[in-house]
């Protein structure tokens, strides 16, 4: 073994003086691996990122879950009109209520396949405490909804039944309203006034990271700014949007025609949140609740039902496509830089004819000048991986601060990059080195 490594180590080393003394060649050489390796670790990142986005907004909107939406202003609504020209005109539009806790009520008892299910009310109101004025959503639910979304409570608890049920003035409050109104208190047991009704804090959520892109179409938004109250608190205590107030009817009386605004939202309800037991069910149950419902509103299209995790799956799959993609762009750019090797070596092993021959001359075998050309190219592709590698998490980085975009480095992108220009070096170097050691040593002299 040391007789080989004194032997080869020459080799080496040979070729090693060879690459400091063409420098810009070699530099040339390698920056197709360089470049390749970057590319790959860069573009994966991306791809790795992306993932991770996907699987966040998937744990955020929960497990197996189906959003309820309403449809203000619908234009499925059937509108016509019978009588005379002259006569009186008879409209025969059909009217629905809108989304309304009988609904989430219905949808609890007759469809066995659902485990939970959680009306929404939102509201924008401000919070106010000693002089402090916050914006906040104000949100009406049930405590199912914090297991629907994994929300878990950083201190207190969630609402009692009895609260639920009697619209008790309580709350559970973000914690970013933690911060501004009780940063130096314990909030448990405190009250808080949200537009004109002053709540008891009885809960307060535990704060998590939220995504930017994250889409509250499909129930997924930030808690930190939201006060949660029972869903029958928001419609007893602030404002029920299926019953007729003062104000409305003296706007439609006053209103030009008598004809009441269209596109006003009189669901009593924002979204209704349903879990399904089981993955298989998703899409059945999605169906029952839409034929159901559309019997409960007459035939209107008032509503949308959907399925976020499934449109979720369906980006991370289409994301996965579009990794797949930039995997083999990256991994293009690595063969194109061994060929650049190849052909680098190859013409390196006609202007060196002449240092071969006399290597050969003085008792260098075909395995010596092998060695030493397959080092040069090896040494190369290793150089040219190791710098790739610091080009591309340098790269990951800036894509993250200058584009905002989540990029995530694995171990397994930077072994495989730099396996890959490993072996692209040693396989692209050989067909120069075997041709080296082919050529005739008197005839390599006298070139």
């Amino acid at each position: 073994m040391k007789a080989i490594i004194q032997r080869y180590g020459h080799d080496i080393v040979t070729g090693i003086e060879s690459i400091f003394a063409n420098k810009v060649k070699s530099l040339l050489t390698a920056l197709g691996i360089i470049f390749g390796v970057a590319a790959v670790i860069s573009m994966l990142a991306i791809g790795n990122g992306a993932q991770q986005e996907i699987l966040e907004q998937i744990k955020m909107v929960g497990v197996n879950n189906i959003v309820i939406s309403p449809v203000v202003g619908s234009d499925s609504e059937n509108e016509n009109s019978s009588g005379s020209e002259d006569g009186p005109q008879v409209s025969t539009k059909k009217f629905s209520k809108g989304l309304t806790l009988l609904d989430v009520e219905a949808i609890k008892e007759v469809i066995p396949s659902v485990e939970r299910v959680t009306p929404v009310i939102s509201f924008n109101y401000s919070a106010i405490l000693d002089g402090k004025s916050k914006p906040v959503v104000l949100e009406g639910i049930n405590n199912h909804y914090f297991h629907l979304f994994n929300i878990t409570l950083q201190s207190g608890k969630e609402f009692t039944d009895e609260q639920m049920a009697n619209a008790f003035p309580v709350c559970v409050i973000g914690d970013n309203i933690r911060k501004v109104f009780f940063n130096q208190e314990d909030p448990i047991g405190k009250h808080i006034k949200c537009g004109e009704i002053w709540l008891q804090v009885v809960g307060v959520v535990e704060r998590r990271d939220f995504t930017a892109s994250a889409s509250d179409e499909m129930g997924i938004s930030s808690t930190d700014n939201k006060i949660f109250v029972p869903a029958k608190t928001v419609n007893m205590r602030f404002r029920n949007r299926a019953l007729i107030r003062a104000d409305e009817v003296e706007a439609l009386a006053t209103s030009q025609g008598g004809e009441a605004n269209q596109s006003e939202n009189i669901n009593q309800l924002d979204k209704i949140i349903v879990q399904v037991d089981e993955t298989e069910y998703l899409s059945s149950t999605a169906e029952v609740i839409r034929r159901m419902l559309l019997r409960r509103h007459n035939n209107l299209y008032d509503f949308e039902v959907t399925i976020p995790e499934l449109l979720l799956k369906q980006q991370q799959r289409t994301k996965n496509i579009f990794n797949i993609v930039l995997g083999v762009i990256a991994g293009i750019s690595l063969l194109v830089g061994g060929i650049g090797i190849m052909n680098i070596m190859l013409a390196s092993v006609m202007e060196r004819i002449r240092e071969i021959g006399v290597r050969q001359a003085i008792g260098a075998s075909r395995i010596d000048i092998i060695v030493q050309f397959l080092s040069e190219s090896t040494i190369i592709s290793v150089s040219g991986g190791i710098i790739g590698i610091l080009l591309g998490v340098a790269l990951s980085k800036i894509i993250t601060v200058v584009f905002d975009i989540q990029t995530i480095i694995s171990a397994f992108s930077i072994i495989i990059s730099f396996g890959v220009s490993v072996i692209v070096g040693i396989t692209f170097g050989y067909l120069p080195a075997k041709r080296a050691s082919e050529h005739d040593p008197v005839n390599s002299l006298r070139y």
